[in-house]
């Protein structure tokens, strides 16, 4: 009897406890011990915040990358014209899918057109002359010893496959050694388009029985793409490569007189740093304007040289009207101004160093300076730069 009154108060005792817990909860069960389901509220509230911080995220990456696009475009329109140029092309090329007469063959392997445009169509015109030269003389070329060698093949009788294979290796070793000749170094595209194109006919003319329309097909479809690609390029909007380089070399010259001006005003203004700028000592783009000015002129080499060699193929044009211009003067002319740049760098070291004349020296010498910095550099470097930019002058062979 004593046990079941302690076991009926033990149990009356657990069911006042719950009944006080579920009043304090308020309705609110999860606040129960034990129960569950809090943690998993905690952890999907987690998940979809964590989510919307990623699209979030996201979304300012794409406005980031829609704000660079827009301020590129709005710096250098030619680029917006250029895109609008290339879909136009291929856009004009591709409706040759469309064509059923007189020659199926043209819709049926027009993919070659497509292909010439997407890789011949560059920025100037010069540079998709370059490309469109080589494309077809590498064509060409390894169309005619494509059908040499398949004649031969056809000789070899059971050893034509040997034969092929062996042409292969011989013709690739070859091609891949003359393209790495320093003299050939321009012509490296049309090796590869030659290989390509060898390859191509030996492999599916062994299989169709069909090298001379292989060949004869792709030379005229990678004909008519360059001739597209050439044909939109000049017409609309024409983009040179010579008045680019025009520009760039105009544009040398007044950022380096603009350095030697500005170490003249600072060592005569006495300005001292205390602190070198580390880009300036790791040779990095800075903001100081003294610092960039020589930098540009010493970092243009690679791109003056690339737009030399698309500059010779650019027929006459603008003010640019004879027949064989000296583009390659345009080179010396800028090597030349390429050692005023590093003696304009030498000085601006002296004035980024530690060790400074005092002012009352600085003085001495003022005259001079200034002649320096308001004659011959106004009248050699700046004045010359000015005149290109605004084309009153050219660089003719008698310019050096």
């Amino acid at each position: 009897m004593v046990r079941k009154m302690s076991a009926f108060r033990k149990s009356f005792e657990e069911k006042r406890e719950k009944e006080r817990l579920l009043s304090s909860c308020n309705g609110d069960y999860t606040e129960l011990p034990g129960f569950r389901h809090t943690l998993y509220y905690e952890e999907s509230s987690g998940c979809c915040s964590s989510l919307r911080e990623k699209l979030s995220e996201l979304w300012k990456e794409w406005k980031r990358v829609a704000v660079k696009a827009m301020e590129m475009g709005r710096t250098d329109p030619r680029k917006i014209i250029f895109s609008a140029k290339m879909g136009l092309a291929l856009m004009l090329i591709s409706l040759l899918i469309f064509f059923k007469e007189p020659v199926e063959e043209l819709s049926r392997y027009s993919v070659w057109a497509i292909l010439t445009v997407v890789v011949v169509f560059e920025f100037s015109i010069g540079a998709t002359l370059s490309k469109g030269f080589n494309r077809g003389l590498g064509t060409l070329s390894a169309g005619g010893l494509a059908l040499g060698m398949a004649e031969l093949c056809q000789l070899a009788g059971d050893w034509e496959e040997v034969v092929i294979v062996a042409g292969i290796f011989i013709t690739g070793f070859f091609i891949t050694y003359a393209k790495q000749y320093p003299a050939m170094k321009p012509y490296e595209y049309g090796f590869r388009v030659f290989l390509i194109t060898y390859c191509f006919i030996m492999v599916s003319g062994y299989h169709t029985r069909e090298f001379i329309q292989t060949a004869v097909s792709r030379f005229l479809l990678i004909a008519l793409g360059a001739g597209v690609s050439l044909a939109v390029n000049i017409c609309v909007y024409p983009i040179w490569a010579g008045e680019d380089l025009h520009n760039l070399v105009a544009k040398n010259f007044i950022s380096v007189a603009t350095s030697l001006e500005g170490c003249i005003s600072e060592y005569l203004n006495c300005v001292e740093y205390k602190r070198i700028p580390s880009k300036i000592l790791t040779y990095q783009a800075a903001d100081d304007p003294v610092y960039n000015g020589y930098r540009s002129a010493v970092e243009s080499t690679s791109q003056e040289e690339a737009l030399v060699a698309f500059a010779i193929w650019e027929p006459p044009h603008g003010p640019y009207k004879m027949i064989r211009y000296p583009w390659k003067n345009y080179v010396k002319v800028s090597g030349a101004l390429r050692y005023c740049a590093f003696m304009v760098m030498a000085l601006h070291g002296c004035i980024l160093s530690e060790i400074q004349a005092p002012a009352e020296r600085r003085q001495v010498f003022r005259k001079e300076l200034q002649r320096v910095k308001y004659g011959r550099c106004q009248s050699v470097e700046r004045n010359w730069g000015e005149s290109e930019k605004d084309g009153e002058v050219g660089i003719s062979g008698h310019s050096l």
